[in-house]
């Protein structure tokens, strides 16, 4: 085999996108350098490990809120010259209330990666489920979901809802329980948001 069929079977490595929550064209407000000397900044949140980020961007940089744009070095139309990450306290206010937004623009985008949580979720101690971590997931619900999959894997969120009885939103539970994660640094158990502890 040549270089050239194992280059061409390796698959692409996937590019780290983050969706936008805010857009600063003239920096941050308590920034007290004079405008020419403010880059415009984006606060955003990547969409596999849901870090919050904060982006300074090129002059050319057109980004509007919920845009989903790549932060990978390697990206050829590249509008980033630094990320850093941030906690969910440093968001601007605006940055906080599209936040929700943007979880559930990642969720529609990856539907099937969330449902897969449901598919194939697991005890983490003897007494805890992952799925109790689930807002409004308590003994029983936990116990129909298990029951549910273990006769056939779930295809959607629709799916989840109509076979399980009390489970109404599936998407809207792994929104908050995101939400959650994000705002509560000093939870002990984070199943989305990557744990820095970790």
């Amino acid at each position: 085999m040549s270089n050239t069929e194992d280059d061409a079977s390796e698959p692409e490595a996937a590019s780290r996108e983050a969706v936008i929550v805010d857009y600063l064209p003239h920096g941050r407000p308590d920034d007290t350098r004079p405008q020419y000397q403010k880059a415009a900044l984006a606060y955003a949140l990547e969409t596999e490990t849901f870090d919050l980020l904060e982006l300074t961007l090129t002059e050319d940089a057109d980004v509007n809120i919920v845009d989903r744009i790549p932060i990978d070095e390697a990206a050829d139309d590249a509008v980033i010259e630094d990320v850093t990450d941030i906690e969910y306290d440093d968001l601007s206010n605006s940055g906080v209330s599209e936040l929700e937004y943007a979880v559930e623009a990642i969720i529609d985008a990856d539907e099937q990666r969330f449902v897969d949580f449901y598919n194939g979720a697991q005890p983490i101690s003897l007494r805890l489920h992952q799925l109790n971590l689930l807002p409004g997931i308590g003994k029983k619900l936990r116990n129909k979901i298990i029951d549910k999959r273990k006769r056939q894997p779930f295809e959607s969120f629709e799916d989840l809802a109509d076979r399980v009885g009390g489970l109404h939103n599936p998407k809207e539970v792994i929104a908050e329980r995101i939400m959650e994660e994000l705002r509560d640094e000093d939870l002990k158990y984070k199943i989305f948001v990557r744990n820095d502890e970790a």
